[in-house]
């Protein structure tokens, strides 16, 4: 397993290196559930490394990288068991792209799935308030003087999406639920194709309320959103894997929640504030094996 540095702790393990090159390191059939959120194509800059999938210098080249992701995903996942990952549609520009739009850049992660024997599993559309995203980027589409103007470029907000993509084949182990751990009236929320109840302050990063001169994550994936793919898809002491952990957020739920968890993390700041997280969420421990050189 190619790695800078490893951390094992009490049923977690993460490793601070490229994701697939760690991937290789991880046996086949032994992840039981993966989420996390991938790098929004060029959208935000996560660091200056020529590894990060962030820094690609055009759209195929991100394609090109996430595939070899996807390759090892197909591998390491148990056969019939779920992949979720967090996106939304990005926007385009004039600069850039020649036109102000969408990109459909939810569409383009599945069908990287999809090449890969992947089945398009599940998706839940996670509102967000425009006014906030309006506030935040003053995106043309959003300004309510465009209403006025040209409202032909008026647009709706753009919401978050959790992707959830099947491996091919039937699972050996089952994942069930009892109806006392699982009521009808949680089913039935979480069913819901629109989640509208997704606190977007609801983040490890706002939750371990860190000084603003340290680094901060740039869109930490919310607790819930983690908390109901898990609960759903996983038997407690599976495996969860998050390629992208970022500052361990979907290790902190998973462990939680009585589950194992291996993250992977290129930046070596987050990399360090995760395991700061995972070590508070459990007591370190030798459970998983070190990095092979």
């Amino acid at each position: 397993m190619n790695c800078i540095d490893q951390t094992m702790g009490d049923d977690w393990a993460m490793y601070h290196g490229d994701c697939v090159e760690v991937l290789k390191g991880i046996d086949a059939h032994s992840i039981g559930y993966s989420i996390f959120s991938p790098p929004f194509a060029s959208l935000y800059t996560y660091s200056n490394s020529p590894r990060d999938m962030g820094n690609s210098r055009s759209d195929d080249d991100f394609a090109r990288h996430f595939g070899y992701l996807v390759d090892e995903l197909a591998r390491v996942m148990q056969p019939g068991r779920d992949v979720s990952f967090h996106c939304m549609l990005l926007p385009s520009s004039k600069v850039k792209h020649g036109v102000i739009g969408l990109r459909d850049f939810r569409g383009e992660l599945i069908h990287a799935f999809e090449e890969r024997g992947f089945v398009h599993h599940s998706e839940a559309v996670i509102w967000k308030d425009p006014v906030t995203a309006m506030q935040r980027t003053k995106a043309l589409g959003l300004l309510h003087k465009t209403v006025r103007q040209n409202a032909s470029m008026s647009r709706q907000g753009i919401p978050d999406y959790l992707i959830t993509m099947r491996a091919p084949g039937d699972p050996v182990d089952r994942v069930t639920h009892a109806v006392d751990t699982y009521p009808v009236d949680k089913w039935q929320r979480i069913a819901s194709p629109v989640w509208m109840d997704i606190d977007p302050n609801d983040t490890l990063q706002f939750r371990s309320a860190r000084e603003h001169d340290d680094e901060r994550h740039i869109c930490p994936l919310q607790l819930e959103v983690i908390r109901r793919g898990i609960e759903l898809w996983t038997n407690p002491g599976d495996i969860v894997l998050s390629p992208f952990a970022g500052i361990g957020s979907e290790g902190h739920v998973a462990l939680e929640l009585d589950r194992k968890f291996i993250g992977i993390e290129l930046k070596e700041s987050y990399y360090r504030q995760s395991v700061a997280n995972l070590r508070q969420a459990k007591n370190q421990g030798d459970l998983f094996a070190d990095c092979a050189q």
